[in-house]
This record gives C-alpha cells, structure tokens and sequence, in this order.
C-alpha cells in the first residue's frame, strides 16, 4: 500500500488535451508516456513534456524502466532513425512555447554513434527555432564512447544530464547492460570538453540502497563535477516480471536529509523529494 505522502489528486486536464495533439501531429514520443512517469498529468496539464527521440523502444534492460525493449545483437538494427525528428521536436517546442526543453532518448546499442548525431541536429534545430529556450539533454551513455559524447557537448546544449539511476552495488541487478564508472566517467568527460556547461545526474531511491550507499554516490557524482543531482522515489511502472518491486518508501524527512546533504557537498542545485525525476519541473533546477 502507498504511505500518504505518495498519494495526490489528479490535476485538472489543463492544456494537455493540446500537448497530446501537438504530440501526435508530430508523430513524437514522450518518456512521460513511455516509462509511464507518475507526473505525467500534472506535466501535461501545465503545457510540458519531456521528448523522446531516437524511436521508443530500448536495446537495454534496465529493470526499473517500462520503456519497449528489445534483444539486441551486433549485427542488426531494430529500427532505423526518422530523418525529420530533430525538426519535428523544434517545431513542438515552438508551438508549446517552452522556455525549458528536456529531450532524451531510449539507448540504441545498434547504431554506430549511439544516436548523438541525432541530439546534435535537434539541438541545432531548437537553437534555429526557438532561440531563447534553455536546452537540456538527458542522454544514455553512448557506451562510454568519447566521440560519441563529444558530438552532443559540440552542439552546446544548456545542461547535460545523465542519470547513475542507482548505488554501484545493485547495477547487476538494476542496470545489467550499463556500468557505474562508466557513468561517471561521462560526466567526469563532460566537464573536461567544457568547464562551463551543466552537468546534471540522478538517482532513484527504494531499490534496496542503503543510507551511506546514497551519500556515497552522491560524493562520486561530486567528486566528477557534477553540478546538479536529483533523488526521487523509485515507483514501478508495471507488475511485469521486467521491472523490480519497490523496497522501500523513502520518507519525506530522509528526503530532506538528502537535500541538504546534497549543498552541504556544494552541489549548486540539488533536488529530492518522492515524486522528483531528472526531468520534472527542470527548468526550476538550473
């Protein structure tokens, strides 16, 4: 059973009748939708969604994530890019008058750059069309590709975000296919291309971490640079043998904890609580 804290009210529809037209006039994927995120309603209905390109299906496994998956092997491609997509996310982002775009992407182990090619183009196309907005990627590892990460620093988007999503410990079990170091490494590399740009990272809580795991992660993600970190509760998606079951519900008060943990390391922006996700409400962490 949820504990009170993590049961709201549904918000009015607001204006996301008009982000689900504008959506499906652009034949455009949102993570909102497809790892079927708890915020969806209250996002929609103030007129925000976070974009996903690259198609919607992942050749990863992740175990906390609803996102179509697929068996991947070295030698296929389970579904080519759409050529227009760079422009279809400029033409939305215009036509929903955002100030704070976030565009992230499935991983696709099967294309030769990981996709960062494709987040160059719909930085630059954002960048022609809607020159004020601030841009925030929210990218996979790329493998730890160092030319494939150079591509996406190259476009200079505002913040670059990649999620750690867990403690070391549980990547086995959590993440199989993806690789802690690996992760920092890519913030770590970030940073070395460009001092200036934003480096964001977050993790989910309730998966079986421990207390001193989370601060510990915390001071890795510090020790790299980053900038910005968020600690949200993990909330399954699905109760598929595919995603693991929540261990537990992290309070309020430890969230607390975490956010003022969190500036006492001297990250700039640090946000926790149990319905926080390294999109939501982004523009407000910068």
């Amino acid at each position: 059973m949820l504990p009170s804290w993590l049961k709201v009210k549904k918000p009015s529809l607001g204006r996301s009748i008009a982000v689900n037209k504008i959506l499906k006039d652009y034949n455009l994927h949102t993570v909102c939708q497809s790892a079927r995120c708890p915020n969806i309603f209250e996002c929609f209905a103030k007129g925000t969604a976070t974009f996903l390109i690259l198609g919607d299906t992942c050749t990863r496994h992740c175990r906390f994530c609803s996102v179509k998956k697929i068996a991947f092997n070295k030698t296929m491609r389970h579904n080519e890019v759409t050529d227009n997509e760079p422009q279809m996310v400029a033409l939305a982002c215009q036509r929903m008058n955002l100030k704070h775009i976030v565009i992230t992407s499935v991983t696709r182990d099967d294309l030769r750059d990981g996709g960062a090619s494709v987040f160059h183009q719909t930085i630059l196309e954002i960048r022609k069309t809607c020159p004020d907005t601030r841009i925030e990627v929210l990218t996979p590892d790329f493998q730890g590709k160092e030319t494939s990460i150079k591509i996406v620093v190259s476009a200079k988007p505002d913040i670059f975000n990649h999620n750690i999503e867990t403690v070391k410990r549980l990547y086995p079990e959590i993440r199989p296919e993806a690789d802690y170091e690996r992760s920092l490494k890519l913030l770590s590399y970030v940073k070395t291309l460009n001092p200036q740009m934003t480096a964001k990272s977050g993790l989910m809580l309730g998966l079986g971490e421990t207390k001193d795991e989370v601060i510990d992660t915390m001071i890795d993600l510090k020790n790299v640079d980053c900038d910005i970190i968020t600690l949200g509760q993990y909330l399954r998606p699905s109760s598929t043998e595919e995603t693991v079951m929540v261990r537990r519900y992290i309070s309020p008060e430890e969230f607390t904890f975490y956010r003022n943990k969190g500036f006492e390391l001297g990250f700039k922006q640090v946000g926790s609580g149990p319905f926080v996700r390294s999109s939501y409400k982004a523009e407000e962490l910068c």
